[in-house]
């Protein structure tokens, strides 16, 4: 049966290969719904996330976890990986018509792929594994339990993530392969804002960002007081949608930008690369994001913006105002059930009167993005790799008592940089401790950034600014049982269970044996919990002991051992 299947997919495989995308691009009855529930969605394809584009649909588990989680069509798992963070415990199957399908969060996985992917871990000795099985190990059959949903990884509630894949693993909106999602609501605006494009250019006696005052009216459309403009102008907005069974605002699916009925703009959501999504940050006003937590998103590119989801892009996105004229700029909003939202922009070409600007206090260091920049002051270097940043731009830098200023956090950068501190005059002991931290909140609070040290020398890398020191961590983890004590007979228990913390650089690893053989022990971040299930039969003995070995990031460690008994 199994030699069968992967047969007739391996046949399936060549013939689509043969006929190329062009022919059925979107197949809308070949993948059936990863869950049997009604689909109910939490997060939209390519709405807007920190630093990314979220790459499939968070379908709603009805806040459960363990509900039936199948695969949407035959084929083989091509790929497990299991994270502390990310996408947790997640599964890809390969179809025979080239789509890859991904499902993550999981809480386990259907009983032979969970004794699979248990064995990668006993023999590797590690929670954290990733694999890739051969298209004949792990066949899938139509319609067949793979998976069980759950909150693993950086999941913030129970939930399915669910994404499909081309042949090229870059994702698309499962939505356009049929899925069922009741929306009959239009996109929401909350926000609209003018940029002008240059010094040459103003909004409203205006030469920097301006939000404008946003109309609803009462067929569900928008416009705008009209606006006073000369030059080159581009405009963002604030918007999201609701669908029927949910009050989660998601991200839509198309946006279009017009101007004097000619387009100008559009942003089709539809599909993207995993290489191009750090872009978002090029998308979105980042230093209005960062400083409000608003994501504007701007109808206009500029350099360094190379999304694929951008079309039809005329001039940039800017439109040009000119002397005495009156014009219209008009935006359509759109989900991906067709409804829509229109907002218009009534706008008069003025020349700007006379403007009075304070002079500009630049910061003391100017960055040329194009070449590598090299910054050095006291004990602290920063080497900024070329094409780091999107622009020129005056960075302000300053270190002072071991704290590294580097402007704030509210410039975009494409690439990750390096931090260096010299730490020769620190006492041999004090050496071992230390870490580079990024200080942030209101209170400054220190938070590792992942720190090596080469002999008098530590580095991190970071892809973002802000303010940086060299922080101490004195204080070992701490280990706690959760449901057992020492001595103590468990033989009614199904798993143990011990919670783990530190105060400062936060765990690095952990190790876990029972009688000196090591234990699968999951490790879950967000409630500090390790767990083992006895189930895995590695204790044999009446009389066991169980040691566990806890490492933070700088090399604080703490050993816990108990002895238990178990029928």
């Amino acid at each position: 049966m199994q030699r069968n299947i992967f047969m007739k997919y391996t046949i399936l495989l060549l013939f689509w290969f043969n006929i190329g995308f062009s022919q059925s691009p979107y197949p809308q009855d070949y993948f059936r719904s990863p869950l049997d529930v009604t689909l109910v969605l939490s997060g939209t394809f390519a709405e807007l996330r920190s630093n990314h584009f979220h790459s499939g649909i968070d379908i709603k588990t009805q806040q459960r976890t363990g509900l039936n989680v199948y695969g949407v069509a035959e084929g083989y798992v091509s790929r497990i990986k299991v994270s502390h963070y990310g996408y947790g415990k997640a599964l890809y199957i390969t179809h025979p018509n080239g789509y890859v399908s991904v499902y993550a969060h999981l809480s386990k996985f259907s009983p032979r792929i969970q004794k699979y992917i248990k064995e990668c871990q006993y023999d590797k000795e590690s929670y954290e594994v990733e694999v890739f099985p051969s298209p004949d190990e792990l066949l899938i059959t139509a319609d067949e339990i793979v998976a069980f949903s759950g909150n693993s990884g950086s999941s913030g509630g129970p939930h399915l993530h669910f994404e499909i894949r081309d042949n090229e693993e870059r994702p698309i909106n499962p939505m356009l392969f049929g899925m069922d999602i009741k929306d009959t609501k239009p996109p929401v605006l909350s926000a609209v804002y003018a940029y002008p494009r240059d010094r040459n250019a103003h909004i409203n006696n205006i030469k920097k960002r301006k939000e404008l005052r946003l109309i609803p009216n009462e067929k569900g459309d928008y416009t705008t007081e009209p606006i006073e403009a000369y030059g080159d102008i581009g405009f963002g907005v604030v918007t999201y949608d609701q669908q029927d069974l949910a009050y989660n605002k998601n991200g839509l699916s198309n946006i279009q930008g017009f101007y004097n009925g000619n387009k100008t703009f559009e942003m089709d959501f539809k599909r993207f690369s995993f290489a191009e999504s750090k872009h978002i940050n090029r998308f979105i006003d980042y230093e209005v994001y960062k400083e409000e937590n608003s994501r504007i998103q701007k109808l206009f590119v500029q350099s360094g913006n190379t999304l694929s989801m951008l079309k039809d892009v005329n001039a940039s996105g800017y439109i040009t105002v000119e002397d005495s004229t009156n014009t219209v700029y008009k935006v359509r909003l759109r989900d991906f059930r067709g409804n829509e939202s229109w907002l218009s922009i009534p706008v008069k070409g003025q020349p700007a009167k006379e403007i009075l600007e304070a002079p500009e206090l630049k910061p003391n260091t100017y960055i040329i993005a194009n070449q590598v920049n090299e910054l050095e002051q006291g004990n602290v270097s920063v080497y900024f790799p070329t094409n780091t940043f999107y622009d020129d731009f005056h960075i302000n830098f300053s270190v002072l008592n071991d704290t590294l200023k580097l402007h704030k956090n509210t410039i975009p950068l494409m690439k990750s940089y390096t931090i260096t501190f010299d730490i020769k005059n620190y006492s041999v002991a004090d050496k071992d401790q230390l870490f580079i931290a990024n200080l942030y909140g209101y209170y400054q609070r220190p938070g590792y950034i992942s720190t090596k040290r080469l002999g008098d020398l530590l580095s991190a890398r970071t892809k973002s600014l802000g303010t940086f020191t060299l922080a101490r961590d004195t204080v070992n983890p701490t280990i706690k049982p959760v449901n057992f004590q020492e001595g103590k007979w468990l033989s009614k228990l199904n798993e143990l269970k011990v919670k783990i913390d530190d105060d400062l650089s936060g765990i690095s690893n952990y190790r876990a044996t029972i009688n000196g053989k090591w234990i699968l022990m999951e490790y879950d971040y967000k409630k500090d919990t390790l767990t083992y299930d006895f189930d895995d039969h590695i204790n044999t003995a009446t009389e066991n002991n169980l040691k566990i070995i806890v490492t933070d990031n700088v090399g604080n460690s703490t050993t816990f051992e108990s002895i238990f008994f178990r029928k």
